[in-house]
């Protein structure tokens, strides 16, 4: 497979590594690699042309400049409140980036180089080995912005941390810390930041050095745990949704805009 496929995605960068590890960045420092429209379609699409790229045996992910992704474009997540057809195009796409990475062969690893939010910490998290700097932080955040924790918070967390963890910084939307998250089991390591893409692209050699088949059906039984939680995943993603028919999207929409406290009522 040529490399043109790599066009149909302005806003993430490729670069092909030895032994067939492709570097994936987001790409848009400017705004902290925030996910609008365009990039969160894109996100959710991207993993169905690397498991077709037979040049690619393992995939790094990673975010450009200082963050891995700040979340939503807020201009964008505007657009989708008390927007039907707009909540609808999100559904899909936030159910397609899970699903998507889960049934992509090859083996993904995450370098989580600073903050991560939103639909940037769905790719951080739901890639098979997630290595994060221990300075890093992220949350969810979903309840800062009003609306229930969908994306992918309800299908992995409580896998990855167990459920009180999961419940308590999905409700409370606190942030995270690397050595935390290592900690509690939410990421697979965490290193100092100096070393975070030597270490990423080591294990990356590693697998994509070692037996193929072997790696992707193990990766393929293993996420057969992820998917038993599909009809909680589904629901989750659709209390989401519903929240944003609600004043509470509007209002936490307006107080992150405005960069003050929301008023929930």
């Amino acid at each position: 497979m040529s490399d043109e496929w790599f066009a149909k995605y302005p806003d993430l960068e490729f670069e092909r590594q030895e032994h067939g590890v492709l570097l994936m960045t987001l790409n848009r420092p400017e705004t902290l690699n925030s996910t609008d429209a365009r990039t969160h379609n894109a996100l959710s699409r991207v993993w169905m042309d690397i498991d077709d790229d037979d040049d690619t045996r393992v995939v790094v992910v990673t975010g450009k400049g200082k963050a891995f992704s700040a979340g939503g474009d807020l201009e964008w997540i505007e657009t989708m409140i008390q927007n039907y057809d707009g909540m609808k195009v999100a559904f899909k796409e936030a159910g397609d980036i899970v699903y998507n990475m889960t049934r992509c062969s090859k083996i993904i690893v995450s370098a989580i180089n600073g903050v991560a939010v939103g639909a940037g910490l769905a790719v951080a998290l739901m890639a098979d080995i997630s290595i994060i700097a221990e300075d890093a932080r992220f949350t969810d955040g979903h309840l800062r912005l009003g609306v229930a924790a969908g994306d992918h918070a309800n299908i992995i967390w409580p896998l990855l941390c167990g459920l009180a963890k999961a419940k308590y910084y999905l409700i409370t939307s606190d942030f995270i810390d690397g050595k935390t998250a290592d900690q509690i089991g939410l990421v697979s390591k965490a290193v100092p930041a100096e070393e975070l893409m030597s270490e990423a692209f080591r294990v990356a050699e590693k697998i994509a050095t070692g037996p193929q088949d072997a790696a992707r059906f193990t990766k393929r039984a293993l996420n057969l745990w992820v998917l038993q939680a599909a009809p909680s995943f589904d629901a989750s993603l659709g209390f989401e949704m519903l929240n944003f028919l609600g004043n509470d999207a509007a209002e936490g929409a307006a107080a992150i805009r405005e960069k003050r406290k929301p008023d929930f009522g």
